[in-house]
């Protein structure tokens, strides 16, 4: 059998203890694990943060006869009346196991109109031989008649345990360094780190894609600095102010650097006539930058001028 390429899914976790999250939601999930059952779950929370990966980690763990459909391929009416309710209805080959799972990813774009009303039925008419676990990005699109009947699980990392889940997963992200044979800068790794948690998947992809050069060191971050200045540009060319924010809130916070390369490249980005007026800009902001309360605000209110006032290329 050839060997699994993509690291995200060659090192997905296959055991609870094996996943990387809160000890309490460990906990949690042991305890059903424990007791040989399982309810409805809703998982909800941001992408990459292991909704799916813990879906089929229940499912190893328990032993039984699971699906996987996903919601934005296969959404609509026909697969629940044909697929779902014909896997739902058959007795599980497994004799050891008492009902199958079916896991829904990405059930937030489920037809709320047909396919959403008609799995309220769906799970009670087959909850003696089938479990339902739905994973979704928004849980507010998930209709309320549907989502109570489900035990809902926020994924979304409390402030108290970020700590300790990026330690854990930058113990994972080594070990998987070290099975591929690639060499790192642990400084290096800290920052890919820093820039994409808690998006565990979108850290992985990444890892190996900068795994191609042979090494992960100094010139990585190189690489990602001007990736990120190019986007950028691209945010503040269309006055996209959204993104631009969501840019600033990902960014780690060095305003003094974004200053910098934003003064360094102001040739290659500007027109002419308002390379000016960024330089006076960055020496306003840079100044109120020694005495400001929160820099994310003072950035972003930087960058919401510059986009107002200077032209981009």
């Amino acid at each position: 059998m050839k060997e699994m390429f993509v690291w995200a899914e060659k090192y997905r976790p296959a055991t609870i203890d094996e996943c990387v999250l809160p000890e309490f939601m460990k906990d949690t999930f042991k305890e059903f694990l424990k007791q040989g059952e399982i309810p409805h779950f809703l998982f909800t929370g941001p992408p990459g943060v292991g909704k799916t990966t813990v879906a089929k980690a229940l499912c190893n763990e328990l032993e039984v006869d699971w699906m996987m459909i996903n919601g934005s391929d296969d959404g609509g009416i026909d697969v629940l009346r044909t697929r779902i309710k014909q896997f739902a209805s058959t007795s599980s080959l497994n004799i050891e196991s008492p009902f199958k799972v079916i896991i829904i990813d990405e059930a937030d774009y489920l037809n709320v109109n047909s396919t959403q009303p008609a799995f309220r039925g769906v799970i009670e008419e087959f909850t003696a031989n089938c479990r339902f676990i739905f994973t979704c990005n928004f849980e507010h699109r998930i209709l309320d008649a549907l989502r109570s009947r489900f035990t809902v699980v926020d994924f979304k990392l409390p402030k108290a345990d970020r700590k300790q889940v990026a330690l854990d997963l930058f113990d994972r992200l080594k070990f998987i360094l070290g099975e591929e044979g690639i060499d790192y800068d642990l400084k290096v790794l800290q920052e890919l780190l820093a820039k994409h948690f808690p998006d565990m998947r979108k850290l992985l992809n990444e890892l190996q894609r900068y795994s191609a050069h042979g090494a992960i060191d100094s010139g990585i971050l190189a690489q990602i600095a001007d990736a990120n200045i190019k986007n950028l540009i691209g945010h503040l060319k269309k006055k996209n102010f959204t993104e631009v924010r969501k840019w600033v809130a990902q960014s780690d916070g060095d305003s003094t650097r974004i200053f910098r390369e934003l003064y360094d490249t102001a040739y290659e980005h500007l027109e002419a006539p308002s390379i000016p007026q960024l330089v006076v800009l960055i020496g306003d902001y840079q100044y109120k930058a020694a005495f400001v309360a929160d820099q994310e605000i003072n950035l972003a209110s930087f960058l919401t001028e510059a986009m107002m006032n200077c032209e981009f290329k």
